[in-house]
């Protein structure tokens, strides 16, 4: 397995639109194993392909169990050419990137989703997510569009520096001084 290097914002893949997939091959496995090496390697949750210069629209994601309660399972996806077919309800929450390491700020998103995909074996795979599973299908699914979370954060919202070392799931990571997207971006 090779180890992507992830891009930073600022770099044009980030901004374009990512490529349908026809059909999954032995490369585009080889590909899904190595983002999966990567994203586990960068303690991410979810990666997509504009994020390691792969404009193809896959998504690897691994949200550990516990993310909305105790007992909240593992999810583990590989999915081609995701989309929401559907949206409910709304949720606000903080994120943060591995394209934009070091930020955080708060997003509001559907609360529950279905996405429907190709799984690796080319069968089709509809997913019911609601919570934290739901919210890192959109950030991802966002990026196969040249989306950013901070496209999506609320005109006066902050962005807050995160502490790497200590990210946890409570806000108290964040420091006091927040900037504006316009003063990052």
């Amino acid at each position: 397995m090779a180890i992507y290097e992830i891009l930073i914002e600022g770099e044009p893949e980030l901004r374009q639109r990512a490529q349908k997939i026809r059909q999954a091959d032995d490369e585009l496995r080889r590909i899904a194993g190595d983002m999966w090496e990567t994203m586990e390697r960068a303690e991410g949750v979810g990666l997509a392909g504009p994020q390691v210069g792969v404009m193809r629209r896959i998504i690897t994601v691994h949200v550990p169990a516990g993310m909305d309660d105790e007992d909240s399972p593992e999810y583990r996806y590989v999915l081609l050419n995701p989309e929401i077919v559907r949206g409910y309800g709304e949720q606000t929450g903080l994120e943060g990137c591995l394209s934009i390491p070091g930020w955080a700020g708060e997003v509001t998103r559907y609360d529950s989703v279905t996405v429907k995909a190709l799984g690796l074996d080319n069968k089709p795979v509809r997913i019911k997510a609601r919570g934290y599973l739901s919210r890192v299908f959109q950030h991802e699914i966002d990026h196969l569009d040249g989306v950013l979370f901070t496209d999506r954060m609320a005109e006066d919202a902050k962005l807050y520096r995160v502490d790497e070392d200590d990210i946890d799931e409570d806000a108290a990571m964040l420091s006091n001084a927040g900037a504006t997207r316009e003063e990052l971006l």
